[in-house]
């Protein structure tokens, strides 16, 4: 019974008006983080495009987690942090919903930079990483906007804990 009632008060939290605007939001970043990913894979698949002398857009394929960390070819591993990167993304919807509003906007931003990698691992078997920062022949890891998104928001949730009063 105790099971039901947690249901009823997780579903009445969902739909509170903040929480659908800060879900808006998340959907709104995803979506920025398609459209450019959209644009390079459509336009820029096989060249680099230099911007300037710090910066090209070179695509390249991460089958691995952030920074191309635990790259396999292992369909079966593959899999297997794919579920749980999306076992972390409900759960940053769960926290997000009973958290106050500063929390909110923090794991909204981290939670939509997640989906948009989670979505590209699951319909391209992996996430297109696009920017290459550079100086000379010294260069950053590839990334892409979602990769931007969640780097913002794990920033701000240090930078929170560390301010934070106990």
């Amino acid at each position: 019974m105790n099971y039901i009632s947690e249901l009823k008060n997780t579903k009445n939290q969902l739909f509170k008006k903040i929480n659908i605007l800060f879900l808006a939001f998340i959907f709104f970043l995803f979506f920025l983080d398609r459209i450019s990913k959209i644009k390079v894979i459509n336009n820029l698949s096989d060249n680099t495009y230099f911007i300037n002398d710090f910066i090209n857009i070179d695509l390249i394929w991460n089958i691995g987690i952030g920074f191309g960390l635990l790259s396999t070819d292992s369909s079966l591993f593959y899999n297997l942090v794919t579920f749980i990167i999306g076992l972390v993304i409900l759960t940053l919807f769960y926290v997000l919903i009973f958290s106050k509003n500063l929390d909110k906007v923090i794991y909204s931003i981290i939670t939509g930079g997640a989906l948009g990698n989670f979505y590209d691992r699951v319909i391209y078997k992996a996430v297109p990483d696009f920017i290459d920062l550079h100086y000379n022949d010294l260069h950053w890891f590839i990334f892409n906007v979602a990769d931007i998104f969640i780097t913002i928001g794990i920033v701000a949730l240090l930078v929170k804990g560390v301010f934070e009063k106990k």
